[in-house]
């Protein structure tokens, strides 16, 4: 696979958020689907409705939101194949890989942390193995939502491809809402000032408003063309 040069993610504007997970319904709502999530909430947020796209091997979706042309895209191959797909998306539209943020489920972390980093490696997920071996570059920023590690005797793909318990549901709910949050941080402000913001976050347990971080400012219809502030 021919590797694609990269800029420092610090210096390149987000123009690609890609979230992964598996598709069809059996798959819906699991923890490996973290990422579809945010996407799903992104697009219904910015008014960019996804269409599966052949040539992409995914569900994908453009518009003008915060500034600027956003694209976002959820690879329909299976999460181990998902870079066939954002290489697609890639090549298609000439995108430097620093401009590519992917979000995805991380056992790493607990339920209720996320972590923001501008480049790394894979830490054993399979979906983010897939997408460094397609593009042959591991900078390029990403989001890890906490989905915990497996309690008792269940095993790694029994969890993470099991639904959120009913006792998760209000933490996943800010989870979720603190991941799109960051994503516009990013967009906005950019990578530093999102990781600064909601790194040390830890929504472990729901948190009222007032212990809320502030917002990136509301969308202004007016100012969604690109070049404008």
């Amino acid at each position: 696979m021919t590797q694609i040069k990269s800029q420092p993610p610090e210096e390149v504007t987000i123009q690609l958020i890609v979230g992964l997970g598996n598709p069809g319904p059996q798959y819906a709502n699991t923890r490996h689907n973290c990422g579809f999530m945010v996407v799903d909430r992104l697009a219904e947020r910015w008014g960019i409705p996804l269409v599966l796209e052949k040539r992409f091997q995914g569900s994908y979706g453009e518009g003008l939101a915060l500034g600027g042309k956003r694209r976002l895209l959820k690879p329909e191959t299976y999460m181990n194949r998902s870079g066939q797909s954002v290489r697609a998306v890639m090549d298609w539209y000439k995108l430097d890989p620093a401009s590519v943020l992917v979000v995805y489920d991380d056992m790493d972390l607990p339920l209720g942390r996320l972590r923001l980093r501008g480049s790394g490696s894979a830490g054993g997920h399979n979906g983010m193995k897939s997408i460094i071996q397609h593009l042959g570059s591991e900078a390029f920023p990403r989001l890890r939502l906490g989905v915990g590690k497996p309690k008792g005797h269940q095993d790694m793909v029994g969890h993470v491809l099991g639904r959120f318990e009913p006792t998760e549901q209000a933490v996943l709910e800010w989870v979720l809402r603190a991941a799109v949050e960051a994503v516009e941080c990013c967009l906005q402000e950019g990578l530093r000032a999102a990781m600064n913001r909601f790194n040390p976050l830890d929504l472990s347990e729901p948190v009222s408003e007032r212990d809320w971080p502030a917002p990136p400012a509301p969308l202004d219809p007016a100012k969604t063309a690109p070049g404008e502030s």
